[in-house]
């Protein structure tokens, strides 16, 4: 994967969405957006946290500014697949991801065994900054998902994700899993990422008014949390979003 980007400042706008809105939405931004080189592909991580959960328990309060550590991969790796480590920050509505890229053995050394990388960099320095500060820092959970991946036609800035197959599991912390765990979605359900430089178009926001398509708050880790700590937390959620979804229909 040479020429990877290893830093990103951008807007992420996520959104909920059915069967139903996901094919009539993907029909109405097809001038807009296409499917870029990745396609479709499964995306592996583990997040890393503290013994008792600080970072992701910080980043549900809705801070102003939170931050996340985590190790992934496009696809199932072998030794010799680069592997990603990412330090992700968000700061009043922003996001801001730092990451180098290097062979998934050498991940695992440095972040489960804490071996030195065999070349250092600018980011290298602030993720071992970042091990250091958070005290007892360890894999926490894997989140794994199914994606395709659009970029923008005529605006380079736009990229739009659609996952599905959103899992988590906290046993068997190895990305060599592959996509395994419980299942965060409901069945039809799509989670979409619109990633921006700076203000969607009026097209685009016009289109998801008009197929009921709202923005949500969503964190994939935060997800996999409240339900491992709280697995009544997921009966409610679908009850609600059921009653949501009712409340579309009727409209």
């Amino acid at each position: 994967m040479a020429g990877f980007k290893d830093v990103f400042e951008r807007i992420e706008v996520k959104y909920l969405m059915d069967d139903e809105q996901y094919r009539e939405l993907r029909k109405r931004i097809a001038h807009m957006a296409e499917v870029d080189s990745y396609g479709k592909s499964s995306i592996l991580n583990i997040y890393f946290d503290t013994p008792d959960f600080k970072l992701i328990r910080t980043s549900l309060e809705k801070p102003k500014y939170k931050e996340k550590l985590r190790f992934r991969t496009y696809g199932v790796p072998n030794d010799d697949t680069t592997a990603f480590i990412e330090i992700k920050k968000k700061f009043k509505g922003v996001v801001y991801k730092r990451r180098i890229g290097v062979p998934y053995k050498e991940a695992v050394d440095y972040l489960y065994r804490d071996q030195k990388l065999t070349k250092e960099s600018q980011i290298s320095k602030e993720i071992d900054y970042f091990k250091q500060y958070y005290k007892g820092l360890r894999p926490a959970m894997a989140i794994s998902y199914d994606r395709i991946a659009m970029a923008g036609t005529t605006d380079p800035n736009l990229r739009i994700t659609f996952d599905t197959n959103i899992r988590w599991r906290v046993d068997h912390l190895d990305l060599k899993m592959g996509n395994v765990g419980q299942e965060i979605l409901e069945p039809g359900q799509h989670l979409m990422e619109i990633k921006i430089a700076g203000a969607m178009s009026m097209e685009l926001a016009t289109i998801l008014s008009e197929l009921h398509i709202h923005q949500v708050s969503f964190s994939k880790y935060g997800r996999g949390y409240m339900d491992y700590m709280y697995p009544e937390s997921h009966e409610i959620r679908t009850i609600k979003e059921s009653n949501l979804k009712g409340d579309k229909i009727s409209a």
